[in-house]
């Protein structure tokens, strides 16, 4: 597990800005439930664990719009979509009153996207549950430091829903592609008028992330294939959405649309 260091002024919020965001292509391959073991065995043999984070537990706040813009986005496959998020990591570890946090801006053009986040320190009760519907910071500080980014909403922004997850981390051993197996995908409403309320609702099955320089696969992660799997628009955040807002005893409150989750 990650450990969340003691620091000097952690109790003040500071922001630290991260490096210039670089353009990356992006692939995702949906894992069913039965192939999540398998699949972690097969990328043990052709990728290293990341040196510094090779397991962790990933939560991320999202936000969007009253009508659900970026949802809708990406949810219809638009060529040009964009993500804001509160990422922080581990809560479990975390020993100390305050912890850092990344408010982050994903961007996406077709299959090219790029990331930019800044880490700020917020007490520690502010990821509460009960208190997400607060946004963890201040809108201001949110609104300020996306539209560093280069982005401004044409509409104001509002915590929507919690994603969390386990991820394994690899690199590629041949060409130093980053990979990661993302599994027990679970997800809470945060905004009071979607209605839908239930707590850790999982989404069955992983997800394989590839994200490189090229749009084309290394040569050995080409045998994913073998997977019974196939490069998808899989969305965290947008199946998750489908899957609170779907009919209880549904198969889309499970899985991605169209997949038959075989145990």
């Amino acid at each position: 597990m990650l450990k969340i260091l003691h620091r000097k002024k952690q109790e003040e919020t500071i922001t630290q800005p991260e490096t210039s965001p670089t353009q990356r292509f992006e692939r995702k391959f949906f894992i069913l439930p039965k192939n999540i073991g398998f699949a972690y065995s097969l990328l043990r043999q052709f990728c290293r664990p990341d040196k510094d984070y090779p397991v962790s537990t990933v939560h991320s706040l999202y936000f969007d719009t009253i009508d659900l813009d970026q949802y809708n986005r990406s949810a219809s496959g638009d060529f040009n979509k964009n993500k804001v998020r509160i990422r922080w990591y581990d809560e479990e570890s975390i020993e100390v009153n305050s912890l850092p946090v990344f408010i982050e801006l994903k961007t996406r053009q077709g299959f090219a996207s790029s990331k930019q986040r800044e880490r700020m320190f917020v007490p520690v009760e502010d990821i509460e549950l009960s208190r997400l519907v607060k946004g963890i910071v201040s809108r201001t500080v949110l609104n300020n430091t996306i539209a560093g980014f280069g982005y401004i909403p044409e509409s104001p922004l509002r915590p929507v829903i919690k994603v969390s997850y386990n991820r394994y981390r690899f690199t590629e051993m041949l060409t130093g592609t980053r990979v990661s197996l993302d599994y027990n995908i679970h997800s809470t409403i945060i905004a009071p008028d979607l209605g839908r309320r239930e707590h850790d609702l999982r989404l069955e099955g992983g997800v394989v992330e590839v994200k490189g320089p090229s749009i084309e696969l290394p040569v050995t992660l080409r045998k994913m294939k073998i997977l019974d799997t196939d490069w998808s628009r899989f969305s965290k955040y947008s199946n998750c959405i489908d899957s609170h807002l779907s009919d209880p005893g549904s198969l889309a409150r499970f899985g991605p649309p169209g997949r038959i989750l075989e145990r």
